[in-house]
Parts: structure tokens; sequence; C-alpha cells
């Protein structure tokens, strides 16, 4: 029999789940959890310089691996700290378990140093929380809370421990659970068959069907099974934003994302369909746009592990309620004895889809030329290039966030990784650092702003500590660039704080770290400075490029219209 402190069970657990690294930043609650990782080596802290930044770069750990990431932190603002990041993770739906210290237990409710109902807080941005009662419970919990964090619909789960359940004086019989079983809790995987062959039939006979995979594609690791669905049936796939990477997008049937900055043949694609097969997808307001005018002449069927989801928005006609592989692969297989799609009626479908791409080809935006400022669209295709592809792309949210998705073509799964549901500025550079710790062997590039990462600036110290080489793109227009872009379209361009005045020398405050950095204003200067930057494997290299703040995000949705009612350029429409 082992006998351990609830702290140091806290760390024994961790070592045996496999988990490698914990982002945190310490306090006194949890200052005995602290001593017990310092007398151990095989969970590794990485010490952050806010809280929420631990949350970023455990949430963007848990998107290129999906495994759960793993933070912790102090009781009060400690833990208030870390609830921009747990919201992020809650509406993106990624796996996170936050351990947050609590003063002791015969205190919680005297309004004690540092007290916060963490619990309480953080309940509606949670999958589940849990708090500690006595220090024997500790294994159980923790199991219970990675499984619950990656299991069904993933999301973040909060365990709150008081300081005293953690006190070195108190020990008690540790044993690692290898199973755990929760009687209200079972999530579906496998769909239901007469649905499933429902949704296959109507597959076939469509006329104009298109595929639409969001982000559960990609954490139900359902992405070859979906890509053979769609090859076998010849069948155009449309992405959401968090499902970038579900399907090649170099292939000639991806048609991109839909939405509010969608592409143009995604936008009419959808619009004009007789069916759309959403999976893993939430149909949320920045795809749909004006619900009552989506998708007008289209069945839905719609795939979900979690069934609050489905018809939540948009009306499903064929819902079922599984795992994005399972169903995948029980319709493959249904598919492997069965006639063939109404092939007429598709090749006339795929006419009208390439006539829309044609439309717009050679229209996405107007490049630079030598002596003009940069376009920021062309920075992302120079990175693109230079990366063969195959980086990590993290992003913060804005136009630049905007940019990097329309232009950055991603061919596998877990390689975009940002802030979609919550739109949380700040997210990229931490998250950036926590992917790059744990593959360290591969590009991770963050596309920012100047808005974004001054919110997270301060984590240079912590790639200082730890040699967190990662490479930032700052695509510097001066400005909050989407603030201004809505300000320019829908309040005569009254630029209401949407300026960043008094911003600082990048170059002199990344030096100041013990950085690289360069400053980027021509096409010229972009490739050479490009070519450095990623000749540099291991060291931070920060690019500040300056491009042209006047430029604008299209296609752009047209508020409260249908998904094919977009602006194109500042002067162009549907």
């Amino acid at each position: 029999m082992e006998l351990l402190s609830g702290a140091d069970m806290i760390a024994r657990f961790l070592k045996d789940e496999g988990v490698e690294y914990i982002y945190g930043y310490p306090g006194g609650a949890a200052l005995h959890i602290y001593d017990a990782l310092f007398r151990q080596d095989d969970v590794k802290h990485i010490l952050v310089r806010h809280e929420q930044a631990a949350t970023h770069m455990a949430d963007g750990y848990a998107r290129a691996s999906g495994k759960p990431g793993v933070v912790l932190v102090t009781s009060g603002p400690g833990a208030t700290n870390a609830v921009t990041g747990i919201a992020t993770a809650y509406m993106d739906s990624i796996p996170m378990v936050v351990l947050c210290g609590q003063v002791a237990s015969h205190l919680i409710g005297e309004d004690a140093f540092q007290e916060t109902d963490i619990v309480g807080v953080t309940r509606p941005i949670v999958k589940h929380s849990f708090s500690v009662r006595h220090p024997s419970e500790i294994p159980t919990i923790l199991k219970k809370a990675f499984y619950l964090a990656s299991t069904g619909r993933p999301g973040p789960v909060v365990v709150d421990i008081p300081k005293d359940m953690t006190a070195p004086t108190e020990r008690y019989e540790y044993v690692y659970p290898k199973k755990v079983k929760l009687r209200s809790y079972s999530p579906v995987t496998r769909g239901h068959a007469g649905q499933i062959k429902k949704a296959v039939d109507m597959m076939l006979k469509a006329r104009r069907p298109v595929i639409f995979a969001g982000g559960g594609v990609i954490s139900g690791r359902a992405s070859e099974a979906l890509t053979d669905l769609a090859k076998r049936l010849n069948l155009p796939v449309i992405t959401s934003l968090m499902g970038l990477g579900a399907y090649p997008q170099n292939d000639r049937q991806s048609l991109g994302w839909p939405g509010m900055h969608g592409s143009y043949e995604a936008n009419m694609a959808m619009h004009h369909s007789d069916l759309v097969f959403g999976i893993g997808v939430r149909f949320d307001d920045r795809v749909t746009n004006n619900v009552s005018k989506f998708c007008p002449t289209a069945k839905i069927i719609h795939v979900d592990i979690d069934p609050s989801s489905i018809s939540k928005s948009v009306q499903a006609d064929v819902p079922i309620v599984g795992a994005a592989d399972n169903v995948l692969n029980e319709m493959l297989g249904l598919l492997s004895s069965r006639e063939s799609v109404n092939q007429d009626a598709l090749e006339a479908w795929w006419q009208q889809i390439e006539g829309w791409r044609s439309e717009r080809a050679g229209k996405l935006y107007e490049p630079a030329t030598p002596g003009e400022p940069l376009k920021p669209q062309q920075v992302v295709e120079a990175v693109h290039k230079i990366t063969h592809g195959d980086a990590f792309v993290v992003t913060d949210v804005g136009q630049h966030q905007m940019f990097a998705g329309q232009y950055y073509k991603f061919n596998k799964p877990n390689r975009w990784i940002s802030s979609s549901g919550l739109g949380t500025m700040g997210f990229g550079f931490p998250a950036a650092n926590g992917i790059k710790l744990n593959y360290p062997d591969d590009d991770v590039v963050l596309f920012t702003g100047e808005g974004s990462f001054q919110m997270m600036m301060q984590e240079l110290s912590t790639c200082k500590q730890f040699n967190i080489p990662v490479k930032i793109i700052n695509l510097n227009n001066a400005s909050l660039g989407m603030v201004r872009q809505w300000q320019d379209l829908n309040y005569k361009s009254r630029h209401a704080h949407s300026y960043m005045e008094s911003l600082p020398d990048f170059e002199k405050l990344i030096e100041a770290y013990g950085f690289k950095a360069m400053t980027v204003r021509t096409l010229e200067e972009l490739e050479p400075a490009l070519e450095e930057a990623f000749r540099l494997k291991d060291e931070l290299v920060f690019l500040d490029i300056h491009v042209d703040p006047r430029e604008h995000v299209y296609p752009m949705q047209v508020p409260l219209g249908a998904m094919r009612d977009m602006l194109l350029s500042k002067t162009e429409r549907t």
C-alpha cells in the first residue's frame, strides 16, 4: 500500500495519466501542489506570466494533439484570470482540465483572503466541475475529470481543491484508477441505424448536395472517413472555420469555408443546395447569417455527438446523434452495396460550382506591386509557400485571422489553431507556445496583429525561460482592423478608438527579451525576411510586417441576409 498526501496524489496521477506538461502560476492555496511537483521530474511545469496564458497554452496543445491540456492556478484572482481561457475552450469544445487551488475548506463561505466560488463563476462555461471534499477522493475525481473532458463532446472541466485537501501531513492510500464510470454520463457513440440509412438514401437521390464538416470531425478523428465518403460519392465539401483541414483544401472537391467571411463558392453552393449533410458542426450564426433565409431549398442531415446541438439553430430533417467516425464508417458500409449517386444531376451541379469558382478567380484581392503597401493576403501566401503548407498555424482574432484562414490552405487536421466561438484576442501567442513545446520539430507560426499581441506579450518572458522558438507574423495595420472595417462599412468611417496609437517599437521590444525581430515594409523585403526567420529553427523570431491599413476582408456577408448575400469588394456585391 502506498500512502501519499493529496498534493503528491495529484503529481503522481498526472504522471500515471501520461501528462507531460502542466501550465500554471503559483499562489498560496496551490503551494502544496507546487511543492509536490517540485519533488518529482516526470511532469514538467511551465510557468506562464498570466493565468489566462496558461489556459491558452493548454488549449493550443489540446487542439493540436486531441488530448486534454492541464492547467494549475491558485484561488481567487488566479482562478478568475483563467476564466477567459476556460470560456474559449468551452465554446470550441476543447478538452481541458483546470486545477484550481481554493482556501481551506473550513474558510469557504467566510470571504477569506483570495476566496472566490470558482465552481459557481465557471458553471456556465464548463462541461463539469468538481470540488474535493476529502483527499482520498483525488485520484477518482481527477480520473473523472479527464474522462469527462475528452469523451462525448469535449470541453473544460474545473477541479476546485481546498488547501487542506493537499496538506503534506495527511496521507492516504493511492491507487491509479484505470477505469471510471459515471452513472449519469454515457455519451452516445453509434448513431441510429435507421436514421443513417435514411441519410444515405437522401444523399444518393439529391441533385445538389453538399457536405458541411466541422470541428467535430477533427476532434472525432474522422477526417479519413470523411474524405473516403466525399471521394466515393464525388460530393463538394465545405468545412467550418473550426473544421479547416478536416478535408484536404488542395483537393478539387474542397470549396473552402462558409459564412461571414467564407468563400464565394462555399456560400453560393450552400445557399443553392438541396441537401446539406452537416457533421460535427453547430450551424452557428457566423455560418447561417439570417436563419430564416438559410439554405431555403435544402433538407438538413445533422450528425453530432451532442444531442443538444442538433436543431438548436437550424431544424434538422434527419437528426443523428453519434460520433462522427462511427456514423461515417456505417455510411461507407451501406454504400459499398448500393447504387451510385444521381450522376447527371451531380455533373450539372459541379458545372454550376465551377462557374462560381471561375467568377471569382483572379479577383480575390489586388496584390501590391513593388513600392506599394503590402497586402496581408500576400504575406499569408508567402508564409504558406515557405512552410510548404505544413505548419501549425495559430492565429489571434481579427482581420489577420480571416486572412490566414482564407489564404493558408490546410490539408491535414489539427493544423489550424484559432479561437472561433469566443473570438479571444490574446489567444494566439500562448497557444502557439503550448504547441511548440509539444511539437518541437514542427514549424509553429503565429499570425497576430498589434492589438492581439499586446494582450499577451508578457509571454515573451515564458518563451525566454523555456526556449520556445515560435515564429510570429505581426500583420501591423496600426489599428483594430476588423473593428475599423465595420466602422468603414456601417459607421461612415467614424473610427472610434480603433486606431492603435502609441505603438511600441516592436523590434526594440522583442530584442529587450533577447530575441530576433525584423521590420518588413515592402514586397522586396518580405521573402528574404521569411527565409531568414525560418532558417533560424531554434530561435523565436518576430516579423513586424506593415500592411495596407485600408484593406478589408472579403467576401463579407450582408448582415441579416441569406448566405448568397455578400459584399465582394468595397464597390461590388452579389
